[in-house]
């Protein structure tokens, strides 16, 4: 039977079966398992949850608490005390607004998706129900605004590479499908998706995951091996759906027929198969890892243009109109000569993002940051190229796009 109790009522013995607050609350992907550990019981007390739910035909019971029935009865006497009007679609934030959130989502998401990591390594079965909550921040977040959370996952150190990479594809999917039109149960499925597709890199050893040099044959052969790991544990775990099953095997196949595990090519591959394909590739190549520096995203969407069989076209231009051609966080060279940093992007004017300036060349100096809006109608600046950031190597360019509140406006 579940029951309701107060925090200060668990003890040691207990099946928890659910957590009463946003999983961001509390350190524990997995909410259902019995309470063995004393440390697991003071990091439950020092969280924010105040109330939990348990199963007592599997573990200790206490007095007190409200049964499942009592809850229920108690939930519906409030709806009825209270008009609760409809609410709309979640209104579109800057992104210097959602970048705040986006901070304590990321930095949530990136310890719970660890432990799911840990649980694998160990052997364990993975629920993938369990990530539904996560999967709900994050998308919650990509509506509020598409590219900050995406933009700030790509900030990953070559240590949490792996975790914050399922957090990013997991944004980028959910971004992808709404653009595609596809039904939000849908949208969460591709996101959950995105969540887990590399779960089978859990099995490949640290050694290889994150050797700084060329993999040998015996290693690559070694790190192919991941998509059908993966798929291996989701089916063993149960309650995983029909995309995450596919996403997680064939994000590694191609257009032309030269991807893996399986070959497929053109319409062998499913639709949220090829949606991974692009989202993971983009996320891979824009972040730094063990071997090498990330590429600016806009020099990683020409590179990835020029892929002729990887992706598909169609999936791949929905795509670009998803993180925009000048992504946060682009370095830009505007045609008065001066580099500036994109902090915001707008939908409908992919071409004029707002950046900051902070550098000139021609004077071959830099000045107080400024926030230029180039899609307002007295601003004739104009973006004339990208910029590599190699070639500058400003070590504060992530800092100022992550924080609007430097410099001035135009």
């Amino acid at each position: 039977m579940l029951k309701k109790i107060e925090i200060e009522k668990l003890r040691l013995g207990m099946y928890i079966t659910e957590f009463c607050g946003s999983w961001m609350e509390h350190p524990f992907w997995n909410t259902k398992f019995v309470l063995e550990d004393s440390s697991d019981l003071e990091r439950i007390r020092d969280s924010g949850i105040r109330e939990l739910w348990i199963d007592v035909s599997k573990g200790w019971d206490v007095e007190g608490g409200m049964s499942a029935s009592e809850v229920q009865a108690r939930n519906e006497n409030e709806l009825l005390a209270a008009s609760v009007e409809a609410q709309g679609p979640t209104p579109r934030v800057t992104a210097s607004e959602e970048l705040m959130r986006a901070r304590k989502i990321c930095a949530a998401a990136k310890q719970a998706v660890e432990s799911m990591f840990k649980e694998a390594r160990m052997g364990h079965s993975i629920d993938t129900q369990a990530l539904a909550p996560m999967v709900e921040e994050i998308s919650a977040s990509v509506m509020r605004h598409p590219g900050a959370l995406v933009s700030l996952a790509r900030l990953k150190t070559k240590d949490d590479y792996t975790y914050m990479h399922s957090v990013a594809v997991c944004g980028l999917m959910i971004s992808l499908a709404r653009r595609l039109g596809l039904d939000e149960a849908t949208t969460r499925e591709a996101g959950l998706a995105g969540l887990v597709h590399d779960l089978g890199k859990a099995v490949v050893p640290l050694t290889v995951l994150n050797k700084p040099g060329k993999l040998t044959d015996d290693e690559f052969r070694v790190m192919r091996g991941h998509p059908g790991a993966g798929h291996a544990m989701l089916l063993e775990g149960g309650g995983a759906g029909e995309i995450a099953l596919d996403v997680v095997l064939h994000h590694h196949e191609k257009i032309d027929g030269s991807g893996y595990p399986h070959k497929l090519a053109g319409d062998q591959i499913s639709l949220f198969a090829k949606m991974g394909a692009v989202c993971d590739v983009y996320d891979a190549i824009t972040s730094n890892r063990p071997y090498k520096a990330g590429w600016d995203p806009s020099e990683a969407l020409r590179k990835m243009t020029e892929w002729t069989g990887h992706f598909d076209t169609g999936i791949f231009h929905t795509f670009i109109k998803c993180v925009g051609i000048y992504p946060l966080g682009s370095l830009v060279r505007l045609e008065s000569g001066l580099l500036g940093v994109v902090t915001e992007t707008k939908p409908d004017a992919l071409l004029k993002p707002v950046v900051k300036t902070f550098y000139c060349t021609r004077r071959r100096q830099r000045f107080i940051p400024r926030l230029v809006d180039l899609g307002k109608p007295n601003v004739r600046d104009r973006i004339a190229a990208w910029e590599s950031r190699d070639k500058w190597r400003f070590p504060d360019i992530d800092e100022m796009w992550t924080d609007n509140r430097l410099g001035g406006r135009a």
